[in-house]
């Protein structure tokens, strides 16, 4: 069985997050859920985000660092949006990492370094026609890193929500959410 460290999105670590780290658990895999924003909950996208740019999205990414420090290097690294930054930058710089799990964005691999590491196997999960995930960049970034990954796999779901698989929100759609859980499940089982 894996042992994950999953990054909640720009709206905290919500009840929808938790109940994505139970399902994990639930299949028996150890899943760690840090807090990236010491317990602040956002109602919206917008308010979240502004949150991380007061922070700082590096000091984001240094929270996610810091939460894995007494961990084991053997870890998947999994993020949801805003998540994917400490997630991605653990899974190309950490040594030992053993898979990345990026859910609704990605960034340039350039960002944390010359490549994809050798051996990390990685999926990234978006929507289609979703206007952050297809149109701000992520969706070409996914691809990039794609070209370098020995092992990966985009997976496209038909839609435009960007937060389509947390079951407590408004975004949630419970058929690409089921998938994307099976595929997440599948490729853990393989860790």
């Amino acid at each position: 069985m894996a042992e994950v460290v999953l990054f909640h999105h720009a709206l905290g670590l919500t009840p929808g997050i938790a109940a994505f780290a139970d399902e994990v658990r639930g299949a028996g895999h150890t899943v760690h859920t840090p807090d990236l924003f010491e317990g602040r909950t956002f109602d919206t996208l917008e308010q979240g985000v502004a949150h991380a740019e007061r922070i700082g999205f590096g000091e984001v990414i240094q929270r996610g660092v810091r939460a894995v420090q007494q961990l084991p290097a053997e870890l998947v690294y999994a993020g949801f949006s805003l998540g994917v930054l400490p997630a991605q930058c653990l899974a190309q710089t950490r040594a030992g990492a053993r898979g990345a799990l990026l859910m609704y964005s990605c960034v340039p691999v350039s960002e944390f370094g010359s490549g994809w590491p050798a051996g990390v196997p990685v999926q990234v999960h978006g929507m289609d026609a979703d206007p952050i995930f297809a149109g701000e960049g992520d969706l070409d970034a996914a691809r990039e890193l794609l070209e370098q990954a020995q092992d990966g796999q985009l997976f496209l779901y038909p839609g435009d929500q960007h937060y389509f698989a947390d079951s407590t929100l408004p975004s949630y759609v419970p058929d690409a959410a089921a998938l994307l859980c099976r595929r997440v499940l599948s490729f853990l089982d393989g860790r």
